[in-house]
């Protein structure tokens, strides 16, 4: 009975809470695409925007919960965890599947976006304090300074967004004209509806996750780093790899990168102004890895003479990624 109780019971609330997750988020982007479509945008828009933005409302959720509930670590692993598990394990599977053409502004813009800001998450949260000059190796603190710097970041590339919604309108006109018959309210309640799911399923998968660490001995920020990581990384799974069976690459790509960039940018941002989080010498290694993980991906794009991330590549990133996952079990 104690057994059942102190492992199976939040085992339960972990499966169900993922579920609700997906469901969630899925029903969410659904909705939000459908809407995004309705106004027009291009695709690739709609990736870093729409798509992005919604398959990370797990992850916004589940940080934001932990870190209200005293679980830092848990939101930390879960941010730096995840970016690192998109690129080189869901893209890598995906460009495993089939090889993904990526468009030129992806490329030039986007990825280099992605690169600074894992750099930026890092010296933030190194403890660098900018106002003071105080420079800490390790054991820093994401401070609610620190957090509005990523906002500020967050809200620069929400205006370069803007303007790229400008620059560009979708080409899928019988896809618009088709959607256009859907009335605003039901798409808007089919959005509420998958943000209830979704917040629910997070607060059950963080206590679930917490109080498993709990009983057999494991870290938060393993658990962050990979269960976690894992379980809210799931929508991006099953949006990059249905894009690109249907041939949709922009929207296979640039929902990971947008992705990464939201998570760090915002998602940090906003716990950090909500709930200073400590930023521990273990997460050193791993903001390393997340860093290098994005500039390893706009080299194996730009290396390739096509602008393809081809099955070589993607297999690269996930013998990587086992490596990596290989070292925090050791």
């Amino acid at each position: 009975m104690k057994l059942f109780i102190e492992i199976i019971v939040p085992l339960i609330f972990l499966i169900v809470g993922f579920g609700m997750l997906v469901k969630g988020a899925d029903i969410f982007v659904d909705g939000s695409s459908k809407i995004a479509r309705k106004l027009g945008v291009s695709q690739l828009f709609v990736a870093l925007t729409i798509v992005a933005m919604g398959t990370s409302i797990p992850e916004t959720a589940v940080s934001l919960f932990a870190a209200l509930q005293g679980n830092e670590e848990l939101a930390l692993g879960n941010i730096v965890g995840t970016n690192i598990l998109n690129i080189m394990l869901i893209l890598g599977f995906t460009a495993v599947l089939t090889p993904l053409a990526v468009s030129r502004s992806t490329v030039k813009y986007e990825m280099p976006i992605m690169i600074f800001t894992a750099i930026a998450f890092t010296f933030l949260g190194l403890g660098i304090n900018l106002f003071t000059g105080e420079k800490k190796i390790v054991d820093g603190m994401f401070t609610r300074a620190d957090g509005i710097i990523l906002l500020v970041l967050f809200a620069l590339y929400l205006f370069y967004l803007f303007r790229l919604a400008k620059k560009s309108r979708t080409e899928e006109e019988g896809l618009v004209a088709y959607e256009s018959k859907i009335s605003w309210p039901l798409l808007i309640l089919i959005s509420v509806v998958g943000l209830a799911l979704i917040i629910i399923g997070s607060d059950m998968v963080v206590k679930g996750a917490t109080r498993i660490a709990e009983e057999i001995g494991i870290s938060q920020r393993i658990i962050g780093l990979t269960v976690v990581a894992f379980g809210t990384s799931l929508p991006e799974l099953a949006t990059s790899v249905t894009a690109a069976i249907k041939k949709h690459h922009d929207l296979a790509v640039g929902n990971i990168v947008g992705s990464n960039i939201y998570n760090m940018l915002f998602i940090g941002g906003i716990t950090a102004v909500i709930k200073p989080v400590p930023y521990s010498a273990s997460f050193w290694l791993d903001s390393l890895v997340c860093a290098g993980a994005s500039v390893l991906l706009l080299l194996l794009i730009l290396f390739n003479r096509r602008k393809m991330l081809t099955r070589f590549s993607g297999a690269l990133m996930m013998c990587l990624y086992c490596v990596y996952l290989t070292g925090l079990c050791i």
